[in-house]
């Protein structure tokens, strides 16, 4: 038989948060580029998170019938915000300072596109996403 203390949750091997360099743009006082703290959410505010974004489309042709569409835009958006533990995205002094409310608005703000993307990338791997959901996604439509 197996070892199934392996499994308990005291003998797993816990997610630390991570630091990635999102942008160089963002440097402290030796002029080196600020680190970001990401940390791995559960699976159970992941699900929480794509229930947020999954909203009833109505199947064409099909009178009275919804099909479930997640906006995987907006769920990586979200993801990215949840995972971010530095910088404070939330932080009300950072936001104004950019002239934007909502973290997932600062975000994309703070951010040029590809360090966005590439944010976006670092993100998924932190949770284990061996393909992105972008890759998903365009798969699925092909």
């Amino acid at each position: 038989m197996s070892n199934l203390s392996a499994f308990l949750a005291q003998n797993a091997v816990q997610n630390e948060g991570i630091t990635f360099v999102a942008s160089k743009r963002f440097v402290d006082d030796h002029n080196e580029p600020m680190e970001w703290e990401i940390r791995c959410i559960t699976s159970e505010e992941d699900e929480v998170l794509r229930k947020s974004c999954t909203h009833k489309v109505p199947v064409p042709g099909k009178r009275g019938q919804y099909t479930q569409e997640t906006d995987y835009h907006k769920y990586l958006g979200k993801l990215a915000v949840k995972c971010t533990v530095f910088p404070n995205l939330n932080d009300t002094e950072v936001q104004n300072s950019y002239g934007v409310m909502g973290a997932d608005v600062l975000l994309k703000t703070m951010l040029r596109p590809g360090e966005y993307a590439e944010y976006l990338n670092k993100i998924q791997e932190v949770n284990g996403f061996e393909v992105s959901m972008e890759d998903m996604v365009d798969e699925a439509k092909n």
